[in-house]
This record gives structure tokens, sequence and C-alpha cells, in this order.
């Protein structure tokens, strides 16, 4: 496979999907989503699809199968040959038997109550014998290791679990192509390695074609062989994950650190990283970071809550609290309970006992304490985003600043827009900014950075530390460890439905085989971030790697003058790690 120009040339074999010449504008855009793109991704093969929100990554996926433009409507030109049946004149129905599509909100794509059901749907759609049916089911339970929730109803399932049931669902089919719209955004970091490594499975065995879409590169880089770069007003950049992440200046936080500290290719894997930093990094421990002495007073606690669904409990005698001045990250496997625990300090869920204080009474929604759901769409209502985050301030009276909070989103150019017509992260930047919007001390976000690009994410930390600064509070539910290592002044660990650990991030994080960010996985425990790496590296005076032979860091040469010396080039002539 080889790049030229905007086309991706296929050195043998046909390709599962080919744009030829695709241009196409949504209704009422000014600009295109995707512009003369001419691309072929081969069969057989596990694909990257990446770029800033708003690149067009979604719109990439849905023009394989159709739904651009049978569904979305607006001006179309070019063709997309998926199977090489041509999507223009095939509807996403009679393409159902060769592609299918988990969305971003996979929970929307349900259409019966039970999990097991929802996996025998669409194979009986498709008329397949019943013997083969059972049988295909029972294969995707084990897949996915969903065997537990095979009698659960969709309605009870947590974020993640939805997520893992509609990927099984697309899955039960056996389609030759599988398109993914963020598929582990809601899925804890074992249960989307699981996830990945299942689906690589079936790339290497059986030769289908997924296609990704993803934000969270730290999780998917591993696993695929071809990316796909999006720039919006560029042609794509298309061709080894490497190559690619590299040309658009993306990658997950091994990367990162490599272009800060020079090491030539940037890895792209934990495990490329130690091989690059090899045995000579240095063993300094990382500065711990404490919980802060200052802050001043309580916002909303929860003492000893006991909550859950029906028959089923899933909080049992919990307690947590939130103070001014903190950003407490709520993490733990999908089911936890930390949706949960969120709706009962939001004073939104009714628990069965235990109590819960926000500001000397109980919770009152959107005064005392605020809640941002995983599902954005459940808040957002109004024609305009100027017109949402306008209805809130009517309601509440809060005097907060338009303008000023969607430009610490980065999203005010977005002001005159509808928040349907929006791609999933710009809506959750945006009912983010309606919640900030009352004034509510405690702000509770659940899985905040979901369908964020890294600008976003960095641009959401530096929001969030400032709105805290002012005698307000967060917490958040999620599972993007980098995100939390970053933010979190404490990290609170939840497991069947009780707490089990709490501390600073270093303390609950750096020695975790599951939730460790990726620096606590190179370097050792307390080592949270790439910046923090790096500064530590250069404070100990380790030189920049010898790109010769990429074999990790040597002291500089004491020998030689004045403090740039060249590093000892003969002292790892030998180390082709």
């Amino acid at each position: 496979m080889t790049s030229k120009g905007n086309a991706f040339v296929l050195r043998s074999g046909r390709p599962a999907v080919a744009f030829e010449s695709v241009t196409f504008t949504y209704p009422g855009a000014e600009t295109p989503a995707i512009d003369d793109l001419t691309v072929a991704l081969p069969e057989g093969s596990f694909v990257l699809v990446t770029g800033a929100t708003g690149s067009g990554k979604s719109t990439f996926i849905r023009a394989i199968n159709g739904l651009v433009p049978h569904f979305s409507g607006g001006e179309y030109s070019g063709r997309v040959l998926t199977q090489s049946r041509n999507t223009l004149e095939c509807a996403p129905r009679d393409l159902a038997d060769v592609v299918a599509f988990v969305p971003q909100d996979s929970a929307a794509a349900f259409v019966v109550d039970r999990v097991e059901d929802e996996l025998a749907y669409s194979l009986e759609n498709l008329g397949v014998d019943r013997s083969v049916m059972r049988r295909r089911v029972e294969e995707t339970l084990d897949l996915l290791n969903l065997e537990s929730l095979r009698d659960r109803s969709v309605r009870t399932l947590s974020g993640g679990e939805c997520q893992r049931v509609a990927i099984a669902a697309a899955l039960a089919p056996g389609p030759r192509i599988l398109l993914l719209d963020e598929p582990t955004s809601q899925l804890d970091p074992q249960g989307a390695e699981d996830v990945l490594a299942a689906l690589q499975r079936l790339v290497h065995d059986i030769g289908i074609t997924v296609v990704i879409a993803e934000h969270r590169l730290e999780r998917v880089a591993g696993f695929v062989d071809v990316a796909v770069g999006l720039e919006p007003g560029a042609p794509p950049n298309i061709g080894e994950p490497a190559a690619v992440l590299a040309a658009t200046g993306g990658g997950p936080p091994v990367t990162r650190l490599g272009r800060l500290v020079g090491w030539d290719p940037a890895p792209l894997t934990v495990r490329d990283a130690r091989r690059m930093a090899g045995s000579k990094a240095p063993a300094a421990t990382s500065p711990r970071r404490s919980r802060l002495a200052d802050f001043r007073r309580p916002l909303v606690s929860a003492r000893r809550i006991v909550a859950g669904y029906g028959e089923r409990t899933v909080l049992k005698g919990v307690d947590a609290s939130l103070a001014s001045g903190e950003i407490v990250a709520l993490m733990g496997r999908n089911g936890a309970g930390k949706t949960t625990l969120l709706r009962c300090l939001a004073g939104l869920h009714r628990f069965g006992a235990g109590e819960v204080d926000a500001d000397g009474g109980p919770p009152v929604a959107g005064r005392s304490v605020a809640l941002c759901p995983q599902r954005p769409e459940s808040v957002l209502f109004a024609d305009s985003v100027a017109d949402e985050l306008g209805a809130t301030l009517k309601a509440t009276g809060s005097r907060v600043s338009i303008d000023e909070l969607l430009t610490s989103l980065g999203i005010v150019e977005l002001l005159d827009h509808h928040p349907r017509d929006l791609s999933a992260g710009q809506r959750l930047l945006v009912a983010v900014g309606a919640i900030v919007a009352t004034g509510a001390p405690a702000l509770l976000l659940d899985e905040p950075t979901r369908g964020l690009d890294p600008a976003s994410k960095r641009r959401l930390a530096s929001f969030l530390r400032s709105w805290v600064s002012g005698e307000r509070g967060v917490m958040i539910a999620t599972h993007d460890v980098e995100f939390a290592a970053e933010i979190a002044t404490s990290v609170v660990m939840i497991a069947g439905g009780e707490i089990i650990a709490e501390g600073t991030p270093a303390e609950v994080l750096g020695d975790s085989p599951v939730f460790a960010p990726q620096m606590a996985r190179v370097f050792g425990p307390g080592w949270l971030t790439p910046e923090q790496v790096a500064g530590a590296l250069a404070a100990a005076g380790w030189a920049r790697p010898d790109r010769r032979a990429n074999a990790g860091w040597a002291r500089p040469d004491r020998r030689a003058n004045a403090g740039r010396a060249r590093p000892d080039r003969r002292a790892n002539a030998g180390d082709d790690s």
C-alpha cells in the first residue's frame, strides 16, 4: 500500500471500500465535509480514521454504508464502492448483508429490550436460519464477554455495556466490513483492550475489514495497520499509522513524549517507548500530587448511599464528597456505579438508604449541583447554541457571559449553529457550556471527553482548572485515564458498588495494571504526563537519543566542553533497541 496525493493506492488485491472523487456538503453548510476524496481501503485491514473534532470522520464512515447521502441529504458528487456496490445505487438496507455500523450513540441503535434478542434481531431481518442464528449469537456473546448480560434489559445497561452490546449486535450477522464511530469512548481500559483485541482477531483470522474513528489513540495505535488522517480543507493523509500521525502531529502520550525529547521516530506504543527509553532512563521519582490544603468548604457529599435499579443494587453504602477547589475523577470498570453515584449527588436518582447534602440541604439540580450526562443530547433542546445557553441563563438567573464561556471552551464560532447539526464532540462541549451556565458550584460531568480531540481536551482541562479556582468544584466520571492523570486532584475508584481506593492520581493510578497512564507504564509509578517526564529528563541532564541507533538515553560526554556536549555515541553503539 502506498499513498500518492490524496489517493491511497493498493499494491495488490481488491479494495473493500473505494472513494472516487467524493465531495459531500451537508444541507445548509457552507463548506464540504468531504472534498474530492479518493481513497481505497484494503480488504482485511484494520483502519483508523483520525482527525480533529468536526474534521469529517463520522461523515467518512457513514458514506461507506450509504447513510451519507441517503439519510443525511445534502450535495453529493463522485461515488463510493462498498464491496464493489455503488452506495448511491444501494440504500443502506441493501448493504446490510456486507457492512455493519455502530454509531457514536450506541444505545440509539437498539430495537428490542433484551440483550440476547438484540443480537438476534439483525440475523432475523437477514433471514438467517434459526440453527445458524443460535450459534452466531452464542459465539458473539463469548467473543465480547457478554454472557453475564444475556438476559439484561438494554435500558439497565451502563454506557460502556451499551457499547459492547451494540458492537456485538453489529458483529453477529458476520459482516465483511465493520464501521465503528468512537467505539471505546465509554469503555473502561480493560474492556476497550478486550474489544479491540477481538476485532483484531477477526481482521487477522477471518479477513473482515474494520474501519474505526477514534480520538483515544493510546488505545488503538497498537492494533491498526492503516490510518486515514482528515483535516478540513486539506487532502487526506493516508498510509502507515506512524507516518500519518507524524504528519498530522497527533498520537498517544508516548508519541507526544517522543516529540518533546527528540526520539526519532516517535514511538506509537508503550512497548516502543520502553525500548527507546532503555535501561538508562533516570530512576528519579516524580513529585506526587497531594490534595490541596486550602479546599475551603464541602459542596456536596453522600453518606452511606445505597441505590440501584429495580431489584439490582448498584451502590452499597458509598461515601463520597466534593469540595471547592477539587477536581475529583470517579473511575472504575463499566457498570461499577459511577453514573448512578453522580445522579444521586445531583438529586436525580432516588436512593434506598443514606443521605446527600449539598450546601446544607438536599441537592437542587441546576442550583446547588449541575450534572452533564453521558448523552448530551438529553439536555439540548433549543434551535441554536446561543438560544440553548440563553434559556439556561434565563431560567437560573445566572450572570455567566455566553461569549466568554464559549470562547474558553473553544466553540464560540458555533454560536448560531443548531446543536443537532454539530459533531458529537461539539455537542458535548455545548452541553457542558449549558450546564456550567447554571452557575451551580458543584459541577458533575459524566464522560466529559467523549468525542473530543486532543486540542478540545486541553481547552476543557484549562477551563475546569479555572472554574474550580472560584469557590467551585468538579467531579468527573471517566474512563479516560490520561485526562484523569492530567487534571484530577484526587481519584476515587469504584468496584462492585463500593469505593476501593481514594487518593492522588499517582497513588491510585500509578501502579495499576489496568488504569495506569502511559507514562507510568513506561517509567514507573508517579509519572503521569509527557510534559512531566520530559521536564524531569531535561533537569537530570539526560541528552537526546542517538538517532542512528534509537539507542535510548545517554548522559552527555562530560569530557566535552560546555553543557551542550553531544552524547558519547560509543556507549550505545551495540544497543539496537
